[in-house]
């Protein structure tokens, strides 16, 4: 319990035989004042060029999760729109979206479900292009 009060005259003591000697040289505190603003003026800057890039860094990754949240909205969107029309929902397709580029892959049974397949992916809203890798394999 009286550990605390010895530690703090210790750490005083401490200082002013740090301190004293310093005050014992002319121009020692201006130097000291002067290398302290520096020192300070340098860390500031670091500290707002670190800042810069992390905040660089957060909006690029804002935008490729934006992006991702986008394409899995547009995956979403086109395999619903192709399981709810008649005759394509049983069959085996894949979607798979990047960057609005909607990729329809697996296996249809005739070239008119492969075309169906295809417009319904492209009047999904955000879809930019369609590629049709669907395999026709009659059945």
């Amino acid at each position: 319990m009286k550990i605390a009060p010895r530690l703090k005259l210790i750490g005083i003591l401490m200082l002013l035989t740090v301190g004293l000697p310093a005050c014992d040289r002319t121009g020692s505190a201006e130097a000291t004042e002067k290398k302290l603003d520096q020192a300070a003026d340098a860390a500031d800057r670091k500290i707002n060029e670190t800042s810069d890039k992390v905040g660089r860094k957060l909006d690029e990754q804002s935008a490729k999760t934006g992006d991702v949240i986008d394409d899995a909205e547009i995956t979403t969107r086109v395999k619903a729109a192709i399981f709810s029309a008649p005759g394509l929902q049983s069959l085996k397709i894949s979607v798979d979206t990047v960057k609005g580029v909607v990729t329809l892959s697996g296996s249809v049974d005739s070239l008119p479900s492969s075309d169906r397949a295809k417009t319904l992916a492209g009047s999904v809203a955000g879809v930019k292009e369609v590629r049709n890798r669907l395999a026709v394999k009659p059945g």
